[in-house]
């Protein structure tokens, strides 16, 4: 029994009629070949099912053809129930696989992560770098973009740097939440408010306080991390700082989530005692008990948006530094 041999270079340029050289540059992407011969090389190459070796061709073209995609996010985070981290990989995946472009997702939950990414992107083992789920006023960014190698965040980056970023209108989703409520009648909103050190958590909050404050409302505030558990302590906090309270409106679905049973523990019907709005518009909200009124984000064309722009910045185009994607109320039945 005999083993096929693997085409060569060499087989594919005597079928072609064309120099091996001829062949190189076809296979690695050159412009300086004609069209006739290019396509009589692409036709030898699917002929004989040639496959060009990849590290041969980053040596030669610069270039990987593969993108990370940074999460400073513990494992057990990204791969939790909540749906941003998975809708956010989807975009990206769905972009990069039209653009024949692989992904490599990293995580950067601790400062040992975090330096694992620093010393494989800043190697230039990637052609460029998507930042999602950014804590504080990470530094890296900024770092790798001053090495030269294209950057896009999810989301305005905290330490001030001028870079390229994507993200969903926060501000103004929240204030479509608290209006919806104010139109309601609900006049004691209360907020669980999300993470200090995050731009989705910090914009949602001025939103409901730009709102409130329009409206002459006071502001009652609780923090939480997106997560259940941090929802219930903070919708607690809430029902035993300010009993009379007949609104919440939660930066998360998944904490909206927790406040729901939490004011079916303490006795509270939703929505005649207290509303509850969120935010995210996960799968499961329709499913709640009741059904959860939220902000939609388009977290999908937000992981798609922040690749189609890294894509261009990596051939050289002028990209717009910010690119904000609409949300929309969803109403349902708990507001």
């Amino acid at each position: 029994m005999t083993t096929a041999q693997r085409p060569t270079l060499e087989a594919v340029a005597r079928l072609a009629g064309v120099s091996r050289a001829t062949v190189s540059r076809v296979v690695n992407g050159s412009t300086t070949v004609a069209e006739p011969i290019q396509e009589a090389v692409r036709r030898a190459v699917a002929e004989l099912g040639y496959v060009p070796n990849l590290a041969a061709r980053s040596l030669v073209t610069q270039r990987t053809d593969s993108i990370a995609l940074v999460l400073p996010e513990a494992a057990t985070r990204v791969f939790s129930d909540d749906q941003v981290f998975p809708g956010i990989i989807r975009g990206v995946s769905q972009e990069l696989e039209a653009a024949d472009k692989q992904l490599v997702l990293m995580l950067a939950g601790s400062p040992a992560g975090h330096a694992r990414v620093e010393r494989y992107t800043s190697g230039r083992h990637v052609d460029g770098v998507l930042f999602a789920s950014l804590h504080g006023a990470d530094p890296l960014p900024g770092k790798l973009a001053r090495l030269g190698i294209p950057v896009v965040c999810s989301g305005r980056p905290l330490d001030g740097a001028e870079l390229p970023y994507v993200d969903v209108d926060h501000v103004g989703g929240v204030a479509r939440a608290v209006r919806h409520l104010i139109d309601g009648g609900r006049r004691r909103i209360a907020t669980i408010a999300g993470p200090r050190d995050m731009v989705a958590g910090i914009e949602r909050l001025v939103g409901y306080r730009e709102t409130v404050a329009a409206a002459g409302l006071p502001e009652l505030v609780a923090y939480g991390d997106f997560t259940r558990e941090s929802g219930t302590a903070a919708m607690r906090q809430l029902l035993a700082e300010h009993p009379d309270l007949d609104a919440v409106f939660a930066a998360s679905d998944l904490m909206a989530h927790a406040a729901l049973r939490a004011l079916r523990e303490a006795g509270r019907r939703v929505p005649d005692d207290v509303a509850v709005v969120g935010f995210d518009d996960i799968e499961t909200a329709a499913y709640t008990d009741p059904p959860l009124t939220t902000i939609r984000q388009p977290i999908v064309k937000l992981g798609r948006a922040m690749t189609r722009q890294l894509l261009r910045i990596a051939a050289g185009e002028t990209v717009e530094q910010a690119l904000l994607l609409p949300t929309e109320l969803v109403v349902r039945d708990s507001a």
